[in-house]
C-alpha cells in the first residue's frame, strides 16, 4: 500500500497536494508528546482554560478566509457556507469559554448520614477523534473545544480528502494561546489508527461517520474498555402535517435537503406528507428543486457545489438507480451531468417503499424522498420505522402540539419545528439507534470524557 495520499478538487478533478503517511514511530511520539502536554494542562484552572479556548476562536476568526478557501478546494463546499461553518466554530469557542467553567465546577451534596459529598469532573487524558470530510472544521472543533475545556488533550485523524484542512486547523490552533502538543493531527492509515486506539495513553475515542464505521470503532475501543461517543448516519424525516404553512414547509425542506451539497448528517432526507396536502406540497417542492442551480462552488450564484469525491457521487447515483429499478419514480434530476467535476443535480423521488435505498438508507447528497402518509399517526409510524434516529422535523401551525409530538412520538435525538438548522452551541447534538450515542454541545459534550469523581467526607 502506498504511503502517500492525495487531495483532489471535486469541482475540477485536479490534484491539489500529496501527503506522506506518518510512520508508527512518528505516531507514537506524537501520542507521547500529547500525553505529556495533558499532564500539565489538567491542572490549569477552569477560568484560565476558558480564556485560552476563547483565543482559539479569535485565531479561527483571523484565518477564516484561508480556511474557507481550502475547505472549498478540498470538498466542494460553497464559499458562503464555509464562512457560516467557521462562524459556528467561533461561536462554539465563545460559548464554551463563557459556560464551560460553570458546567465543570465542583458540586456539593449532603450525604444520607449527614456527611458531605463533593463531585468533581476530572479530565481523563487523550481523546482521539476520527472525523469525516463534510464539515472539515466544525467536526473537529465540536469535540476538540469541549475536551480541551474539560482538561483533556486531543488527537485528530481527519478524512484523507481534507488533510490540508486538518493541518491548517492545527496551525491555526498553534497560533492561539493553547500550550504546545495539546492538539495534534495524525496522518495515518486504518492499521495505524487501530494502534492509536490500543495505546494506553489514549483514554477515549469519538467518531463521526457511518454506522458500519461506528460498529468497528466501538468494538475496537470496547476491547480496550475505552469509552466512545459516536455520531453516525441518518435518514432524517421531515413531517408535513395538513395544517402546515405550505410555503414555509416547501422552502425550508428544499433548503434542508440541499444545504452543504446535501452532504449533511442532519439534512432533511425523507419528506413525509399527509395525503390531504401531498399533491400540493409535491408540486411546489419539485418546482423549487428544479430551480436549484449547481456549479462552481466559488461562484456566488451556485446553490449546489460538487459532491466531495467521485466514489460518493457514483454511490449516490447507484442508490437512485436501484430505487428506480424497484419502482421509484424520478420527479426531477436523477442523471449524472456530462461535465467536469463530481456534480449531481437536485433530485426528487416518489412511489417509495420498504426495500428501496431511497426509503431505507442514507442518501448523502441532494436527493429527496417523498412519502405519502395516510394521517398524522401514519406519518410518525413511517418516520420512526427507520433504523436511524438523529434528527427530524415537524411542520404545523400548532406549535404546542408539535412540541408534544416531538417529545412523545419522535424517536430521534433532535427535532426542528417549522424550521431547519444544523447545530447550536447551547443545545445537545446527537442521536439514537443506528445514529449513535453520546451528546456534544449544550454543556453535555464537556462532560462526556470526564471522570465524575465522588469525594466522600463522612
Amino acid at each position: 500500500m502506498s504511503n502517500q495520499i492525495k487531495t483532489i478538487n471535486p469541482a475540477t478533478e485536479e490534484e491539489l497536494k500529496s501527503y506522506s503517511l506518518m510512520s508508527a514511530d512518528e505516531t507514537a511520539k506524537i501520542v507521547e508528546d500529547c500525553h505529556q502536554a495533558f499532564l500539565s494542562w489538567k491542572d490549569v484552572e477552569l477560568t484560565k482554560r476558558a480564556e485560552i479556548i476563547k483565543s482559539i476562536g479569535e485565531s479561527l476568526k483571523k484565518y477564516k478566509p484561508e480556511l474557507v478557501e481550502l475547505m472549498t478546494q478540498e470538498m466542494g463546499k460553497l464559499l458562503k457556507q464555509g464562512e457560516q461553518e467557521i462562524d459556528l466554530c467561533i461561536g462554539i469557542c465563545d460559548f464554551t469559554a463563557k459556560n464551560g467553567p460553570e458546567e465543570l465546577k465542583d458540586e456539593e451534596r449532603v450525604l444520607p448520614n449527614g456527611g458531605k459529598g463533593v463531585i468533581t469532573h476530572s479530565p481523563i487524558g487523550i481523546v482521539y477523534g476520527i472525523q469525516p470530510w463534510n464539515f472539515p472544521t466544525y467536526q473537529v472543533i465540536r469535540y476538540t473545544i469541549a475536551n480541551l475545556m474539560a482538561g483533556n488533550a486531543v488527537l485528530l485523524k481527519h478524512a484523507q480528502n481534507v488533510t490540508g484542512s486538518a493541518l491548517l486547523i492545527e496551525e491555526i490552533i498553534k497560533k492561539s494561546d493553547l500550550p504546545e502538543n495539546l492538539f495534534r493531527v495524525l496522518i495515518i492509515d486504518h492499521e495505524e489508527s487501530d494502534r492509536v486506539i490500543e495505546n494506553e495513553l489514549v483514554r477515549g475515542v469519538t467518531l463521526t461517520g457511518s454506522p458500519t464505521a461506528g460498529k468497528i470503532i466501538a468494538e475496537k475501543a470496547g476491547k480496550q474498555l475505552k469509552k466512545t461517543v459516536l455520531e453516525l448516519g441518518a435518514n432524517d424525516a421531515y413531517i408535513v402535517l395538513k395544517d402546515a404553512d405550505l410555503d414555509l414547509a416547501v422552502k425550508t425542506c428544499v433548503q434542508g435537503r440541499i444545504y452543504n451539497n446535501g452532504e449533511t448528517c442532519v439534512a432533511a432526507k425523507r419528506f413525509i406528507v399527509e395525503e390531504e396536502i401531498y399533491d400540493e406540497f409535491k408540486e411546489a417542492f419539485v418546482e423549487q428543486m428544479k430551480q436549484v442551480t449547481y456549479g462552481d462552488p466559488t461562484d456566488k450564484n451556485s446553490q449546489l457545489g460538487p459532491l466531495a469525491r467521485k466514489d460518493l457521487r457514483d454511490q449516490l447515483h447507484e442508490q437512485v438507480t436501484k430505487s428506480v429499478e424497484k419502482g421509484a419514480k424520478i420527479l426531477c434530476g436523477g442523471e449524472v451531468p456530462n461535465k467536469e467535476g463530481y456534480y449531481y443535480p437536485a433530485t426528487v423521488l416518489e412511489n417509495l417503499s420498504i426495500g428501496m435505498p431511497a426509503y431505507d438508507d442514507e442518501l448523502f447528497g441532494p436527493v429527496a424522498s417523498l412519502i405519502k402518509a395516510k394521517d398524522e399517526k401514519d406519518a410518525f409510524k413511517i418516520a420512526n420505522s427507520s433504523r436511524f434516529g438523529l434528527g427530524g422535523g415537524i411542520f404545523t401551525k400548532n406549535e404546542d402540539k408539535a412540541i408534544e409530538l416531538a417529545k412523545y412520538h419522535f424517536d430521534t435525538g433532535m427535532v426542528n419545528i417549522n424550521s431547519y438548522g444544523l447545530a447550536h452551541p447551547n443545545m445537545p447534538f446527537g442521536g439514537v439507534k443506528n445514529s449513535g450515542y453520546g451528546r456534544e454541545h449544550g454543556g453535555f459534550g464537556v462532560k462526556e470524557f470526564t471522570n465524575a469523581k465522588a469525594i466522600l467526607l463522612n
